[in-house]
């Protein structure tokens, strides 16, 4: 309780110069009490406290704790004040509030399978609210719940989640699907506090008894970004033997490559100028004076050169004119240097890339 106030201390000042320099406190409350004198003060004084944030079995005990108190005399609330004050003033060191807390600090300092363990010793406690983990996970992991699990089951985790991260989780469920688990949602107007935790705590359970993946990312992104940086005959022998062992596979690794030719129907037209502007102007150069006259790869350059300012795409153009012969190797690492750019301002999320299937 205290960490989450610890701010609020400089709220007080008047009543701090009140009782500066007065007796030792009269230990005339109990902890709870007095916290609760200390949350109706900062109430009274217009404070937005974060009692929300607190276990919910705390912001039960508290409210329990403040609907049995009547009056408390002035002297009573200066004294408790001066102690709230003082022992905020000695705190040396703070420590993060759950498990969750705790294992973020000691990222990467703690083995997954450790962390994995002391999550499902803590979904396992009634006074942990297991939605706060469930909701706080991508949607990449929450969408096999929906898909996989019971319609009512999914509906109770539709209706826990935010609007805007439900709305992207439905979406992205086969059409019919989608459907149950909207109208199963209707019939959850009865569902118990207890009960939702209950399911809370299962699909917990579940999500933490799966295997810690080595990889954040699937082989077909894995094998499409190596190939993304790879030499044009490298990546089209590798593509062949990929499609002699597995098609399927070789079809979705087609489609997560973007290289050079794929600028035109990948990239926005409004999204050149970013390009331009991290790439330097001799990579630039290089890289659309070996694409000239190309097909495939002339078409790339044009794009980009139709895209960009008029004044530095004809500055380019002068450059390009001018250039010299361009050796195979240097044209590569150009245009790789480009599709790195490019690479980087979709991971920041600063460009959106136009997928295959799009319209």
């Amino acid at each position: 309780m205290s960490q989450d106030i610890i701010p609020l201390a400089r709220i007080l000042p008047e009543r701090r110069a009140v009782v500066t320099g007065g007796p030792p406190p009269r230990r005339l409350l109990s902890n709870r009490q007095k916290a609760a004198v200390i949350v109706r003060y900062l109430l009274t004084e217009g404070t937005n406290l974060p009692i929300s944030s607190l276990p919910e079995h705390m912001q039960a005990a508290l409210a329990e704790q403040m609907g049995q108190m009547r009056l408390i005399d002035r002297t009573t609330l200066d004294e408790v004040v001066a102690q709230f004050l003082s022992e905020l003033e000695s705190v040396g060191l703070s420590f993060p509030g759950g498990i969750e807390g705790a294992l973020s600090m000691m990222d990467g300092h703690i083995s997954q399978s450790a962390a994995s363990r002391l999550r499902r010793m803590a979904s396992q406690s009634s006074k942990v609210d297991p939605w706060e983990r469930i909701t706080a996970l991508p949607v990449d992991r929450l969408l096999p719940i929906l898909a996989d699990e019971a319609v009512e089951v999914g509906a109770v985790m539709l209706s826990k989640l935010p609007v805007a991260k439900a709305a992207e989780i439905l979406g992205r469920l086969p059409g019919d699907r989608a459907r149950r688990v909207a109208y199963a949602v209707s019939m959850t107007g009865q569902v118990d506090p207890e009960t939702v935790r209950r399911i809370g705590a299962a699909l917990l359970a579940e999500l933490d008894n799966q295997p810690p993946r080595a990889f954040d990312t699937g082989p077909v992104e894995r094998v499409g970004a190596i190939l993304n940086v790879s030499p044009a005959l490298t990546r089209e022998d590798v593509l062949q033997g990929l499609e002699a062992e597995d098609a399927g596979f070789a079809a979705e690794v087609r489609k997560a490559i973007f290289t050079f030719v794929h600028i035109p129907v990948r990239l926005s037209p409004r999204d050149a100028p970013k390009i331009t502007r991290l790439v330097e102007q001799p990579v630039l150069v290089t890289a659309l004076a070996a694409a000239a006259g190309k097909p495939g790869l002339d078409e790339a350059a044009e794009f980009l050169l139709a895209n960009i300012s008029q004044r530095l795409a004809q500055g380019l153009r002068e450059e390009m004119a001018t250039r010299g012969k361009i050796k195979d190797k240097d044209a590569e690492e150009a245009m790789t240097a480009i599709i790195s750019a490019i690479r980087s301002l979709e991971a920041s999320g600063e460009i959106t890339l136009i997928q295959p299937d799009e319209d």
